[in-house]
């Protein structure tokens, strides 16, 4: 496990604004590791035992399917994370995700 990497994909999702979701390869991408959209994943899966929040609630699939959601307490809390911060999810998918997916990171690529 590549902790640097790990720790740049943190300081990106933390990034990520209320309202708004990204995708793993959105994040990849910023991190300077495009294509590691599965690497992504499994950075957001250990994120919760990381000092400090990390948002990610906020990371879906390129779709908006909130595929990482098995990482959570239970099945409903990525949805219901979403749902507070005025995000509509229905069937696991994020709706109008085209209209609050972010991609504006302010990384440098290493």
């Amino acid at each position: 496990m590549d902790e640097g990497f790990f720790t740049r994909v943190y300081e990106a999702v933390r990034q990520v604004p209320s309202g708004r979701v990204t995708s793993y390869g959105a994040v990849a991408a910023a991190v300077g590791a495009p294509g590691a959209s599965r690497m992504v994943g499994w950075a957001m899966n250990k994120s919760f035992s990381q000092p400090g929040f990390v948002p990610a609630h906020r990371v879906v699939n390129r779709s908006g399917m909130l595929t990482g959601k098995h990482a959570f307490p239970n099945a409903d809390t990525m949805q219901e994370l979403l749902k507070s911060e005025g995000i509509e999810v229905e069937e696991d998918v994020v709706v109008n995700f085209k209209e609050v997916f972010w991609d504006d990171f302010n990384l440098i690529n290493s």
